[in-house]
């Protein structure tokens, strides 16, 4: 059995459609279909099922996913045994919550890709869980740790939350001296139906009940609260990032959040990717640090 063949296997079943296997891979879909077409006929069965959802493994098929794998294992500690050792070479695709993707990892792959060359870095920014399991990532930073799955969890660092908003808007607005004052004043935050984990249940902290701006994406509620559209939370580290934005009730509302580092339990016999986790590691907690410390500038006015 060819392991080109099995690779575009694994990829299909993760991706459950021929187009998006096609895109991880660099492979146009039809080529995809026919190469599956011969693995099925190699074992004399359907390995999928086509639905309106997409591409399901059939129980023939679910029966292949666990020698795949372990003949991936195998590829990749074959690539990794002969890999030169002067430095990290290849690609590494990364996944993170939108927070995290926007102000922390440009800076640590800057830095990842300046002592490596050879090195490629992928972000996958996406507002939910990134799953490993379906090798969406290499490895992925969460907000929470997982529950399930076979996945190993190392804790990454703590970050913290305070309510910000733009000085054009705070000059405007009534005065807030209080948590209750914040009922005159317009709210941002998540879309409730879509917060993916309940450590980014902000606005309940606060005692507020609904915002007026809502988005499903860290980095537009910043962009509003930039704009002067109103009040919301925000990481200290993207405060830096936007000019004239500053803390509100530091004393009153200041909230603690832990970034955690998830990595498939099959990766950990990989000292290629063993290393590229201690130094991602490494460049996020120095990040949350570095941006975390400019808060004490006198650009940075707290009300």
């Amino acid at each position: 059995m060819d392991w080109d063949d099995l690779r575009i296997f694994l990829a299909v079943a993760r991706a459950e459609s021929l187009s998006g296997a096609g895109r991880r891979l660099g492979v146009d879909a039809s080529t995809i279909g026919r190469r599956i077409a011969r693995l099925e006929g190699a074992v004399g069965a359907a390995l999928f099922a086509k639905t309106p959802q997409g591409y399901a493994l059939t129980a023939e098929g679910a029966r292949l996913v666990a020698p795949a794998e372990a003949a991936e294992q195998g590829a990749n500690a074959a690539a990794e045994a002969v890999r030169r050792e002067a430095g990290l070479t290849g690609q590494l695709r990364i996944g993170a919550p939108d927070g995290c993707a926007n102000y922390l990892l440009p800076q640590v792959a800057r830095d990842l890709c300046a002592a490596h060359p050879g090195l490629e870095i992928q972000i996958v920014a996406l507002p939910r869980v990134v799953n490993l399991t379906k090798r969406e990532a290499d490895m992925a930073v969460a907000v929470s740790p997982p529950d399930t799955g076979r996945l190993t969890v190392q804790r990454l660092t703590d970050y913290h939350l305070h309510l910000a908003a733009h000085q054009d808007y705070l000059r405007a607005a009534p005065p807030i001296r209080d948590l209750a004052d914040l009922r005159h004043h317009r709210m941002i935050g998540y879309i409730p139906d879509m917060i993916f984990d309940r450590e980014l249940d902000y606005l309940s902290e606060t005692g507020v009940q609904s915002a007026a701006i809502t988005s499903n994406s860290v980095s537009v509620q910043m962009q509003a609260i930039r704009a002067g559209a109103g009040v919301g939370i925000v990481h200290d580290f993207a405060i830096p990032f936007a000019p004239g934005v500053q803390l509100v009730l530091p004393d009153r509302v200041a909230l603690t959040r832990s970034f955690w580092l998830i990595r498939h339990a099959d990766d950990r016999a990989s000292r290629r990717l063993s290393l590229l986790a201690d130094l991602l590691a490494q460049g996020i907690r120095a990040e949350v640090a570095r941006l975390e410390a400019l808060l004490a500038g006198p650009s940075l006015r707290r009300t």
